[in-house]
Formats: C-alpha cells, structure tokens, sequence
C-alpha cells in the first residue's frame, strides 16, 4: 500500500523567521502524521530551507526548483550541491508557474529530473492542463506529452522513488476544483502510462493532486484509488490550516 503524502508549496511566501516559526509549530504534527503512516513537508523558498529543516528536522523539505548543472555562468540559479550541503533531498519540478512565467520545456524538466536521481534527490514532477486545453478535450493529450518527454530515458529503478503531481492549471488558486471523478481519471491515466514506461513499479509511484485542495475537500480527493496525497498551495500556509488538512487525512 502506498503511503500517502502531503507536500505545502509555499511558493513566494514567507519570510526566513516565518518559515522558521510554521516548522516548530508543527512539531507534534509531523509525529502525528509519521505515527499515521502520512509524509508531511512543505516547499520553502531557498532561504527558508536550512530555517524549516533545523526547526523541525522531521518534515519533508523540498526546493521548489533547481539548475541541472553542478555549477557555472547561471545568474540566478541554484544547484544540486548546494541543496545537498543544506540537507534537502525533495526537489519540486515542473509546476505549472515554472512553465508559464519562465518557459520551462519538458526537456529542462527531463535534464532536472535526470540530475536529481543521479544525486539521489526525489523529483516532485508536476503535470497538468491549462483551461484551453481542458475545455478542448486535451487533457490527456498534454499529460502524456509531459510524462512521456519528462520522464525519457529513465528505468524502472531510477523512478522507484519519483512522485507524480497532477495539478490541472485552470484550478491553481482559482477556487475552481477539478472533481474528484476528473481528478481520479487523470491520476489513473497517468499510472497507466507509468505502467507502460516502466512497468510494475508504476504501482509504487505515488500520485498527488494539487488544486485549490483544502481542508474540506481533501479527504475526498485522497479517497480516490490512484491518489495518493495532495500537493498544496494556499491551504498550507497557516500551521492551522495545514494541521486540518493532515487531520482530515487520516480521521
């Protein structure tokens, strides 16, 4: 049985001191969660890292973006290495505000994601469709693109720890959800073609959903078969409004 998982994007959000006071108010939390078989973390911005996994050593902490090279010219960039000195071994990949305010391709998520796992950090790989593609019946289409291209050249045992984030772009912050029906489909349709890349281990891979998720509705999103847990925005922001959704997870 997959083990469910709840990762808070906190985007750009919270000062070095707030981040640090969100993860040591969520001490008893992460014990709660851990002795309930969930994953908790969250994704700080870079300066909130080392603050988030000092204060609370027991959360999942990821970065929210990353260079694939090791080093150079990249004005602005931050590297494997330096992740590694901090201790951090979650990457996010591939959100939808990557795509489309900075043009992220699937081919610089496929060169991330590739330098990920060869340094044995877990890529977060996010997919999803905009609200034209939706409403042109291209979903399906525009997710096996992402995984198909995003996922090149990988094994079976290179994705035995990757996690998957379906997060449909027209319901990111709008308060407009897909329904649990869409939401499964999609995440069931991405296992298939997990299956067919790479075969039994498809079944390993964990499945998050990701849009205007909160309190009220995780637990019916995570009653869903290939769901395995949610990955949050604005619902993660407030130690409160987090605690709910990891309650809500397991009563």
């Amino acid at each position: 049985m997959r083990r469910k998982l709840l990762m808070g994007n906190w985007k750009m959000n919270k000062t070095i001191a707030e981040a640090k006071q969100f993860a040591l108010a969520s001490k008893k939390l992460s014990a709660y969660a851990s002795k309930n078989n969930v994953d908790i973390g969250v994704a700080p911005v870079y300066l909130g890292l080392s603050a988030v996994k000092e204060a609370n050593p027991d959360l999942l902490v990821a970065a929210q973006n990353v260079s694939q090279f090791p080093k150079g010219a990249y004005t602005g960039e931050i590297s494997i290495p330096m992740l590694q000195e901090l201790g951090i071994d979650w990457v996010l990949i591939g959100h939808s505000e990557r795509r489309s305010y900075y043009g992220e391709t699937n081919e610089a998520c496929n060169a991330k994601i590739h330098a990920l796992i060869e340094n044995n950090i877990t890529p977060l790989y996010c997919v999803g469709e905009t609200l034209s593609e939706f409403d042109a019946g291209l979903t399906k289409e525009v997710v096996k693109r992402q995984i198909e291209v995003g996922l090149a050249g990988l094994t079976a045992s290179d994705v035995n720890n990757l996690v998957v984030a379906y997060e449909p772009v027209w319901s990111i912050g709008t308060g407009k959800n897909a329904s649990k029906e869409i939401a499964e489909d999609v995440c069931h349709y991405i296992r298939g073609l997990l299956f067919d890349l790479f075969g039994d281990v498809a079944n390993k891979i964990r499945i998050l959903y990701g849009g205007s998720v909160k309190p009220n509705n995780i637990k019916e999103y995570l009653s869903a078969e290939d769901i395995d847990g949610a990955l949050v925005g604005g619902a993660s922001l407030d130690v409160n409004s987090y605690e709910e959704l990891v309650r809500n997870i397991v009563e």
